[in-house]
Parts: C-alpha cells; sequence; structure tokens
C-alpha cells in the first residue's frame, strides 16, 4: 500500500477522487487507506473530503446507473455482484426506500445496495442524497480520527 500512496501523492486530490470513484464503483479498494496515507502525508484534509466524497459518491451512483439498466447478467460480469445478492438486497429493500442508500458506505453490502436501488428504480434524487450523506460522514469520521492521531 505504501507503494500506491507514493505514487498518489502526485496525483493530489484528482487522484484520490478517482481512487474513491473506483473503490465505490467496481473495483474492491479500500479508498480510506488512501485517504489516511495521503493525509498522513500532507495533503490538506478539506479537499481530501470533498474529493473522496464526490469520487465515492459518483462510484455508487456508477453502480446505480447500472443497476437501472435491469440486465442481471451486466451487474453479476461487470459490478460483480451476484443475482442472489441483488435479490437478497432487494427483499430488505422492500419498504424502506431510497433512504436506505445512506448504508452505501458500508463495505460488501454497500456496492450491492447501490446497485439494487437501481435495478429497483428507487428515486434517484433521493438516492443520490441518502448515498451522499453517508459517505460524506464516513470520509468527516475518518479525517477527524486521523487528525486526533496526526496530531
Amino acid at each position: 500500500m505504501d507503494d500506491i500512496i507514493q505514487y498518489m501523492i502526485p496525483l493530489g486530490y484528482g487522484g484520490m477522487g478517482i481512487t474513491a470513484f473506483i473503490a465505490g464503483s467496481f473495483f474492491p479498494f479500500s479508498s480510506e487507506t488512501l485517504l489516511a496515507g495521503l493525509l498522513l502525508a500532507g495533503l490538506q484534509p478539506w479537499p481530501l473530503f470533498v474529493s473522496a466524497t464526490i469520487g465515492n459518491v459518483l462510484g455508487s451512483m456508477f453502480n446505480y446507473w447500472v443497476g437501472s439498466l435491469g440486465k442481471i447478467e451486466w451487474i453479476e460480469n461487470y459490478l460483480h455482484v451476484k443475482r442472489e445478492k441483488v435479490e437478497k438486497t432487494q427483499r430488505w429493500l422492500q419498504g424502506r426506500g431510497a433512504w436506505m442508500g445512506f448504508f452505501c458506505f458500508l463495505p460488501v453490502l454497500g456496492s450491492a445496495l447501490a446497485v439494487t436501488l437501481g435495478y429497483m428504480r428507487a428515486n434517484p434524487s433521493l438516492s443520490f442524497l441518502s448515498i451522499a450523506l453517508g459517505k460524506a460522514i464516513r470520509y468527516g469520521i475518518l479525517i477527524m480520527a486521523l487528525n486526533m492521531v496526526k496530531g
């Protein structure tokens, strides 16, 4: 991971955003670890927060979009979310609605949740808002904790 962080430092906040997008969409990667490394390497917290949040929210909305296309084979092949996971998440979401997008920040469940919200064609504006809220809170807490450790 140190090699990745050293490579990402010159890319700065844009690199953080791109990595967060990838981590939030189709490639399992810890954007939190990269954010921590970049913060500890001296990048500023506020721009890191903004770029990580925007990138990760857009990654989840990419998953939402692919889910909204309704092609389960694409979901399985490109997003690596199995039909069974979509169906299980769909049963769990019944009656709960787009506000459940708040929990897209959770590892493993988050991607399936965004895909399923799209697959169910949950309200896109509310899905976006709830996803953004959950991810912003997660990154905000992470940055505050790291700043306390950093001193």
